[in-house]
């Protein structure tokens, strides 16, 4: 999302480290060049002009300017504006130790109102409370249907009445049907509009003083830029929000929504959604954020998914293995598997720092479908074939890439590349900790010197072009004489 902001800052700090001695002159340009690539991310003019005079009056200082690299303290600055800016943010949904807890959600329609009430009860239902869903959304008769099925999908009970015509009496009802039922959260999914009307605000005004929510999120959408912010203001203005949920995080609009709401409204960005699934809430952490935006990765978010989505009992049963210096097909097809459960190999690599160049090399190939191509090949093998890959000879090579729709040379190149890797993580399961770190970062520094493609890890001499028929045939014919030479 904020590739063009990340492009922009990242531009801005190559040419200044590559001024030599940074001058008051040369720094004010780069402060100029910092405040067009906000504006150019659509950043609200107020937020980026509040945000330059900060940054400006840290960074044209004495102690800056001394400093025997001046690039590096302005790199900080510029992170720990953004923080600034950003939040601070309180990530406590305020839940109470008894009774019933009343959360709702606003916001204008095609936002992801109500799918976001679905994630957030899950969230919750994660956290081990009992939620309950209410479908007070009476404006846009889908949206009850739609709570009921995400309701079934996670387990969660949805209070509806297609009866009723005022949502305030739904909103009543839903708290005793919640007593009943034993559930100590409800969630309110209210009534959304294509705008913001004083029609819209009198019915939220109406719920909000009948059922005295204890806390009141706004529901934004990303891709809408300023007007996500303006929205934000003027529901912030009739109800007191409490938080702002941003969705289509995972978009490509150009984040100056998510840097200047905090900013303009007053009203922190508690979750943001980043897909379609109903996992796909997390918190908004602004440190994290600025790292994202200065390039820096958020390892911390990539190591919390891990290990929510890692199998941690196979993950143990993979590094005993290691241990044991054993390493096959099926255990490099389990790895494969536990990554993609974090998502797009591209998302993937957006969370690990140093990773823009290898991340623009791979925009042009599609990774993902390269890793389920690898799975086809691997499945296409016998147990005792993914065990010891040095069996598998031109017969068998043809039969698996038959079976896997492939050229046997692709099956060939696969086992390479695998005979490689096997090598390196034997070798890492005799380092200890340190080593496999630093046999890892060095991995890294390889991969980025020579960005992902399709190609690597094939054979010499093999450059993955598809070959003619008459080349074909000439390659066919040396290898015959080279046959009856060796006889």
């Amino acid at each position: 999302m904020f590739d063009s902001l990340r492009d922009g800052l990242n531009s801005v700090l190559r040419s200044l480290s590559g001024r030599g001695k940074l001058t008051e002159a040369n720094m004010r340009e780069g402060l100029r060049m910092v405040q067009n690539a906000l504006l150019e991310a659509d950043v609200s003019y107020d937020a980026a002009k509040a945000f330059m005079e900060r940054i400006s009056e840290q960074a044209l200082g004495e102690a800056v300017m001394k400093r025997l690299n001046p690039t590096q303290q302005l790199v900080q600055i510029v992170h720990q504006e953004l923080v600034n800016l950003m939040g601070p943010v309180d990530h406590s949904l305020h839940l109470k130790g008894s009774g019933i807890t009343t959360l709702m959600m606003c916001g204008l329609q095609g936002s992801g109102k109500t799918t976001s009430t679905g994630k957030l009860g899950r969230l919750i239902k994660v956290r081990g409370r009992k939620p309950m869903l209410v479908a007070a959304d009476l404006q846009r008769p889908a949206a009850i249907t739609q709570l009921q099925v995400l309701g079934q999908q996670l387990g969660i009970p949805v209070y509806a009445d297609f009866q009723e015509k005022d949502p305030v009496k739904v909103c009543a009802a839903a708290t005793e049907e919640a007593k009943k039922q034993g559930c100590d959260i409800l969630i309110l999914d209210t009534a959304g509009r294509l705008h913001v009307d004083d029609e819209l605000m009198k019915e939220l005004i109406r719920i909000d003083n009948r059922c005295h929510p204890d806390q009141v999120y706004l529901v934004v959408d990303a891709m809408t830029g300023q007007d996500a912010v303006n929205s934000a203001k003027a529901f912030n203005e009739a109800l007191e929000l409490d938080g702002v949920i941003m969705t289509k995080l995972d978009g490509d609009a150009r984040g100056g929504a998510a840097i200047s709401l905090k900013y303009v409204t007053g009203v922190p960005i508690k979750f943001m959604g980043t897909g379609e699934q109903l996992d796909s809430l997390e918190e908004f952490h602004p440190e994290r954020m600025a790292g994202r935006i200065l390039g820096m990765g958020d390892m911390m978010t990539l190591i919390e998914k891990a290990q929510q989505e890692f199998d941690q009992d196979e993950m143990e049963r993979q590094e005993a293995r290691l241990k044991r210096g054993e390493f096959t097909l099926d255990d490099f097809q389990s790895m494969m598997a536990q990554t993609k459960r974090l998502g797009s190999i591209g998302k993937i690599l957006s969370f690990l720092p140093g990773m823009d160049a290898l991340k623009s090399a791979l925009g042009n190939t599609d990774a993902d479908k390269e890793m389920n191509r690898i799975g086809g090949i691997i499945n296409s093998m016998t147990p005792e074939e993914r065990r010891n890959p040095k069996i598998i000879d031109l017969s068998r090579r043809r039969r698996i890439a038959e079976g896997s729709g492939v050229q046997p040379n692709q099956v060939n190149d696969l086992i390479k590349q695998f005979q490689g890797m096997a090598d390196m993580m034997k070798q890492m399961s005799s380092m200890g900790a340190a080593g496999r770190v630093g046999a890892m970062q060095d991995m890294m520094r390889k991969m980025q010197a020579n960005p992902m493609n399709p190609n690597i890890g094939r054979a010499k001499g093999n450059t993955g072009k598809r070959l003619t028929a008459a080349e074909k045939a000439a390659q066919r014919k040396k290898r015959e004489k080279l046959k009856k030479k060796k006889k």
